[in-house]
């Protein structure tokens, strides 16, 4: 999901510019670049809510062992 997300803004990214623009051209500076489309916005909450859950499972799952485990060692000092 994240790797399609990262060659979709790549992708956008490559198409504001063309290949043979000048840096310096003031008319490149003044182009309006455009506005974001409802599906990027949608595709980046995705995104984020999906590395949310992912990371809300992980972490409930940890937190579960390490509850389970009672005869955990404590580190003493010799």
């Amino acid at each position: 999901m994240m790797q399609a997300a990262t060659q979709q803004l790549y992708s956008n990214l490559l198409r504001l510019v063309p290949d043979d623009a000048d840096p310096t051209d003031e008319a490149l500076e003044r182009r309006d670049r455009g506005a974001v489309s409802l599906e990027q916005v949608l595709w980046f909450v995705a995104v984020g809510v999906s590395v949310a859950v992912v990371a809300a499972i992980l972490w409930t799952q940890i937190i579960d062992t390490a509850n389970e485990t009672d005869n955990i060692d404590q580190p003493v000092a010799p």
